[in-house]
């Protein structure tokens, strides 16, 4: 299929608005001249009934869909709640899209997780990998409800030439973002840390493992842009990664964190604790292929992140 023009003043539904990907979407959206945006909080749309989810799309034809809205959460969620996200996701997903199929949506993407790959994935991890091993048990519920909906997008197209796009994101973090002291992802924590520590006058901050793994960090600005890019650009049957193609240790992270934030103590790593995988990297080169690449370096979008906690986190509590 050809990529489609697409008409910045027809409807353009973005599922999950106030989320972390869904508020940085929208953001872009309305600098790009995006100007008829479909917005509803969960209390005004209930995504996981099927029925409020089809009037919504017939009352109000939305040419567009991108689909960021999820039920999302920690290792300790995903052990705890396996039923709700499994079933949730799944909900969310068939009902959007059954919806954007049954009333002309022209385009959908849908939004998936890396965490969809085998746990012992090839490294970089490439689009060919899915369903090649097992998944990574602490959150396989919400991988298989992802695989799903990447799966859902590939059969409609087959089926009914449906234009559904999916995208993986690597590891994000931005404004909007969850700085939660024990259900935060490894960088908004270590943000909070250091500045509760900067505030406390604290003389070191313990960081748990041993500094080594690798990570890969994308700044949920640059994903908006590159899901608007591939809304405008691409329409293959396959998914496509979206991340920023490069690694950080965990060491080197912590010790950007500390710089940001400002934080003059020392630094000690308990290497008791669990580093967790080695290496998680994206290829990305497919997407480069197409011609998008990330902007935003892991400092400023650090630095970014910091100001937004300060003024929308911080001063709250």
């Amino acid at each position: 299929m050809d990529p489609i023009s697409v008409d910045k003043s027809a409807p353009f539904f973005v599922a999950g608005h106030r989320g972390l990907v869904g508020s940085a979407l929208v953001t872009k959206l309305q600098s790009l001249g995006y100007t008829n945006l479909l917005l509803r909080t969960h209390s005004e749309l209930d995504l996981t009934i099927q029925s409020v989810v089809d009037a919504f799309f017939a009352a109000h034809k939305p040419s567009y869909v991108i689909l960021s809205a999820a039920k999302v959460g920690g290792i300790h969620a995903n052990n705890t709640y396996p039923g709700d996200f499994i079933t949730i996701n799944i909900q969310i997903q068939t009902n959007v899209i059954t919806s954007a199929l049954k009333h002309n949506t022209k385009k959908l993407l849908f939004l998936g997780s890396s965490c969809i790959y085998p746990k012992f994935a090839p490294q970089p991890i490439p689009e060919n990998s899915l369903l090649t091993g097992p998944l990574e048990p602490t959150n396989e519920w919400y991988a298989i409800a992802k695989i799903s909906g990447i799966k859902m997008c590939q059969a409609y197209r087959i089926q009914h030439s449906f234009v559904a796009i999916s995208a993986m994101p690597t590891n994000l973090y931005g404004p909007n973002d969850n700085f939660h002291p024990e259900n935060s992802h490894v960088l908004p924590a270590l943000l909070r840390r250091f500045h509760e520590a900067k505030v406390k006058n604290l003389e070191k901050v313990v960081v748990w493992g041993s500094g080594k793994p690798l990570r890969e960090f994308l700044h949920v600005a640059d994903l908006a842009d590159a899901l608007v890019f591939l809304m405008e650009k691409y329409s293959g049957l396959e998914h496509v990664n979206v991340g920023s193609g490069k690694e950080v240790s965990i060491k080197e992270l912590t010790e950007l964190v500390k710089e940001v934030v400002g934080y003059e103590g020392e630094i000690v790593w308990d290497s008791s604790k669990p580093d967790g995988t080695p290496r998680k990297l994206m290829d990305s080169s497919k997407l480069e292929g197409l011609g998008w690449e990330p902007k935003i370096s892991l400092k400023d979008g650090l630095m970014d992140t910091y100001r937004w906690y300060l003024e929308n986190v911080s001063s709250k509590e």
